[in-house]
């Protein structure tokens, strides 16, 4: 199922850049196989500079979508749990302001880098696959006017 008229915007993160380059590469994959529009991507230093590109990016009327990809590996500390859980937490709230989609592709925390390299495809993929259903499921659901039985929007 195509569908041209939506338009995804990708924030990528370039710290651990072996992994989220690849990460980026898969996303615009499957966008295309899509058949969806990614007009902007977005890199940024790391991770926790993902919330504000991907809040910009949603303020954009000719954004329907912010896909954002990252990899926050474990090290020697908890640093990586402090670091995905904040920038979890405002890419949901960037989603709810904006009302509009905000997916994660961020692998972590907790992953080393070999588990991350594993998990490549699968979260660009999701993140992509998440952004054009949600898309997809708010325009029905703006459809949908009046509401006597159930009404399922998928």
């Amino acid at each position: 199922m195509q569908d041209r008229s939506i338009r995804l915007a990708i924030v990528v993160a370039e710290f651990n850049y072996d992994v989220t380059y690849l990460m980026l590469q898969r996303a615009l994959s499957h966008a295309k196989f899509l058949g969806v529009d990614v007009p902007l991507v977005v890199k940024v230093p790391g991770s926790f500079e993902i919330p504000l590109a991907a809040s910009k990016l949603a303020e954009r009327p000719d954004v329907d979508a912010v896909v954002t990809l990252g990899a926050v590996i474990k090290g020697e500390t908890k640093h990586d749990e402090s670091v995905a859980s904040q920038v979890f937490r405002k890419i949901m709230d960037i989603s709810l302001d904006s009302n509009k989609p905000v997916t994660v592709g961020i692998i972590g925390p907790g992953a080393s880098h070999e588990q991350a390299v594993d998990r490549i495809e699968e979260y660009a993929v999701r993140a992509v696959e998440s952004a054009v259903k949600m898309v997809r499921r708010l325009r029905s659901l703006e459809e949908v006017k009046e509401v006597g039985e159930t009404v399922t929007v998928e």
